[in-house]
């Protein structure tokens, strides 16, 4: 935010405000005032241009005492307040953002992590939209894309799952249990060793101390097989 924004947001809260106005109507103070919010808030944007910011919204939001708030009763709006509400949309913005590919040569890191770090301070100072290709990721497939796997049972097509088997035999082989209508044991969780579900069990063996203790892989445990078993069967 630059002095002329600052003037012009000083302005519009002086039209909400008797204190701010009395500051504006004096040249001396209000000379003082643009340069002491122009100084405090120069990677504040006054607006951004998707328009998910506006500082003239949040000075409202302000003097509009939602949430039970009567701080505009005491004293007038200061640079902090617009600080702190920069600061929780900025850290939306950069919730959403994720890192487009640099166009620099991944040989150079210099230049590739500086054009990350111009990116990602465009998007925290509302110079830039954030890259939301995680939005374009999240929520539940397309209903067409769902039926699809439902028709193929995985996202991997069965030709490429069996090209796939001799570089993960323990999965491959989890799959041709699940086909042949067996349990799978490492489905769910095992109560012996508190391995979780897709993890394979673990010895348990009793330390000096007296804690049980899990070292080795090892083969699911029966109790873990037999619960397996209890749901492929209900």
């Amino acid at each position: 935010m630059d002095r002329r924004q600052a003037a012009a947001l000083l302005n519009y809260a002086a039209a909400l405000d008797g204190r701010l106005g009395r500051v504006v109507a004096d040249q001396q103070r209000a000379a003082h005032a643009i340069d002491r919010w122009a100084t405090a808030l120069p990677d504040v944007p006054a607006t951004t241009a998707d328009g998910a910011w506006d500082a003239t919204r949040v000075v409202r939001a302000f003097y509009e005492q939602r949430g039970g708030d009567r701080s505009a009763q005491f004293y007038a709006i200061e640079p902090h307040n617009l600080l702190a509400a920069w600061a929780t949309h900025r850290a939306e913005l950069m919730h959403r953002h994720t890192d487009p590919t640099p166009d620099a040569d991944p040989d150079n890191p210099a230049a590739w992590r500086a054009e990350l770090l111009a990116t990602r301070t465009a998007v925290a100072t509302g110079q830039t939209t954030p890259s939301t290709h995680r939005e374009l990721t999240a929520g539940d497939p397309h209903p067409d894309i769902a039926a699809r796997l439902a028709a193929i049972g995985s996202p991997i097509p069965p030709a490429v799952r069996q090209q796939l088997a001799a570089y993960r035999p323990t999965r491959a082989q989890r799959e041709a249990t699940v086909a042949a209508g067996r349990p799978d044991p490492l489905s769910v969780p095992c109560e012996w060793c508190g391995a979780q579900p897709e993890q394979p069990c673990r010895s348990r063996r009793i330390s000096p101390n007296g804690a049980a203790t899990s070292n080795a892989h090892r083969s699911p445990h029966p109790s873990r097989q037999e619960a397996a078993a209890r749901r492929v069967a209900a």
